[in-house]
């Protein structure tokens, strides 16, 4: 007994949360699908971490891992693989982008007119000039790109990407990104064209906007391997699937955590 419970302790991480029946950390059971989980670092359209994000994991729903693990395997067959940036989403970080979004942009504190002098490096970009360039705050819940109540606290949906099979996963941040629906090549790196960087609030975001030829041809890739195994889309964000074959319906709120 005593050397099960060692065992035990040698292999669980000290003050590790055990997570609710039904819910998978998706670094365990696949290793092989990269992630970069936005909302629990600064890069993002807050430009914070979002609360009850305590870790940069990604947690599914068992039976939605499982068919991540299929589109994984069928997209590894044409040389891609899957970038995730967001999966189980508490109830609490829900309600934080709903509240951020009914606030006031914060000002600019220089005079009118005034720039940085030629001399110096440029500003560092603001969240809403990354991410929302054309839009207000309060522009975002009516224009469907925050909602109050989100499939991600159910564990069910996921943002995913495209990236070529083997190749490291960029970590884009602010002081090297434009605004998100610019060319490829003056925004924030994230590897393929998908037309926008992740989490663009744009209408060049939407699946049937008019985007270069490769990106058209990055997202039918992706869209096709994620349908094949239930999911489907949403029309105004290339990146965000809910698995249609997943039967759970209860939002959540327990905190990301590391395994």
């Amino acid at each position: 007994m005593k050397r099960i419970v060692l065992a035990a302790l040698l292999t669980s991480p000290v003050g590790a949360e055990p997570l609710p029946p039904g819910f998978v950390h998706l670094s365990r059971v696949a290793p092989q699908i990269a992630q970069d989980i936005r909302y629990a670092r600064d890069f993002n359209f807050i430009g914070a971490p979002v609360p009850g994000y305590d870790a940069a994991e990604c947690i599914l729903t068992t039976n939605t891992a499982q068919a991540l693990i299929r589109v994984e395997a069928r997209l590894a067959e044409q040389g891609f693989g899957l970038v995730v940036y967001d999966c189980y989403r508490p109830k609490r970080a829900v309600a934080h982008f709903a509240r951020w979004a009914t606030q006031s942009e914060p000002p600019d504190h220089r005079p009118p007119g005034v720039e940085p002098a030629g001399d110096t490096p440029p500003e560092v970009p603001t969240p809403a000039q990354v991410f929302y360039p054309d839009l207000t705050r309060n522009q975002l819940i009516p224009g469907g790109y925050i909602a109050r109540r989100s499939g991600h606290s159910v564990g069910h949906t996921v943002d995913v990407s495209l990236r070529l099979k083997g190749t490291a996963v960029p970590l884009p941040d602010f002081p090297d990104a434009g605004r998100c629906d610019a060319p490829q090549h003056n925004r924030a790196d994230e590897g393929l064209d998908m037309g926008t960087a992740y989490d663009c609030f744009s209408s060049l975001s939407a699946d049937k906007a008019t985007v270069s030829r490769e990106a058209q041809s990055n997202r039918k890739v992706l869209t096709r391997a994620m349908e094949a195994e239930g999911f489907r889309g949403y029309a105004k964000e290339w990146w965000h699937f809910r698995n249609t074959t997943d039967p759970s319906t209860k939002a959540q709120d327990f905190p990301v955590s590391a395994p």
